[in-house]
């Protein structure tokens, strides 16, 4: 049976993954903000396809960062504090992105929309490769001394690897985005985004692969795991499920579409948590110096005690945010006064 750190390794990948999936269609549907929108009624129509539960989606990240945060302390100072100023920018990126969302229509201006379009747009595009980075810089490995506290700097933080991520990581939440908005919109708005959708999907297929084979050369400590034969289950469901949603996209079936976009972001992550087990975060150059689920996980008491908390909070959650999708399901437009 697995251990309790085991099993929070586990429930805190949910928790990205649960962010990924939901915020990541938000992130996806203001990254194509200007692109697939031409006019105001266009562009309140996407805000509108997210406007009623972007916000419950970031809860995800917060539920993630307080999970971590209470059942691998070490890795939560290390990650905040290392990256720190990467963080700082990806919150302000994501303050911009939620004001936008509310101030846009405050002013009756066409230059005050305009402009608040654009923070909308670079809000969303920011934290998608910021997020990609961070997570490369993870799965590469990153400076830390024998304390286990990080030991570079900002520019280190930008090597060719992360890089790689951020991009995959920017072509995933395209992917979801425009997906979302062929499923939420009607007429030129969902013209535009299926088309968006057809092109993101073979930049995140390639990317993939370069990722994939890069890190055979930049972070070969991924690939000790798959000498399991059972661990290639994972990506042999990825292969399947992203290889068949340009099939369900083609043919006119939104909902199955998006369904394989949410379930590619969910193997791929698997792909990575199987990959990084037992690390937490690698330490490049020591191995003996990475943070695991062993060495920097919180007593048994406390794990147990959040795992009691988290098997009755977690039904509730995903209660609401199923009535939430349900009461606001069906197509959107873009001629009310909201946004």
């Amino acid at each position: 049976m697995p251990d309790l750190a085991s099993i929070w390794y586990l429930l805190v990948g949910v928790l990205l993954v649960g962010y990924a999936v939901l915020d990541g269609f938000d992130l996806g549907a203001g990254t194509l903000h200007l692109f697939v929108a031409r006019d105001d009624d266009e562009r309140r129509t996407v805000m509108r396809a997210i406007g009623p539960v972007w916000d419950g989606n970031e809860v995800w990240l917060l539920t993630a960062g307080g999970a971590l945060f209470a059942a691998f302390p070490p890795v939560y100072a290390t990650v905040f504090s290392g990256f720190y100023l990467a963080l700082i920018l990806l919150l302000l990126a994501l303050i911009f992105r939620a004001v936008s969302l509310e101030f846009r229509s405050k002013v009756e201006s066409a230059g005050w929309r305009r402009a608040w379009d654009a923070a909308f747009a670079i809000g969303s595009f920011l934290p998608a490769v910021l997020f990609g980075v961070a997570i490369g810089n993870v799965l590469r490995g990153v400076p830390l001394d024998a304390a286990g506290d990080y030991r570079g700097g900002l520019i280190g933080l930008l090597n060719p690897f992360a890089l790689a991520v951020g991009l995959l990581a920017l072509s995933m939440f395209v992917m979801q985005g425009a997906t979302w908005l062929t499923l939420k919109t009607t007429g030129a708005v969902q013209a535009r985004s299926r088309r968006a959708a057809t092109f993101a999907w073979p930049a995140f297929a390639i990317l993939w692969v370069v990722v994939t084979l890069y890190s055979h050369a930049d972070a070969s400590h991924l690939w000790g795991n798959y000498d399991n034969p059972l661990a290639w289950l994972v990506p042999a469901a990825f292969v399947v499920v992203a290889g068949t949603y340009p099939v369900a996209l083609r043919a006119g079936r939104e909902g199955l579409a998006f369904a394989l976009s949410s379930l590619s972001i969910v193997s791929l992550i698997g792909i990575m948590g199987v990959g990084l087990y037992p690390n937490l975060l690698p330490a490049l150059g020591d191995a003996a110096r990475s943070l695991t689920v062993t060495n920097a996980s919180s007593s048994n008491l406390t794990l147990s005690a959040m795992l009691v908390i988290a098997l009755i909070g977690m039904p509730l959650v995903l209660v609401y945010t199923a009535f939430i999708y349900w009461r606001f399901r069906g197509k959107v437009s873009g001629r009310d006064s909201a946004y």
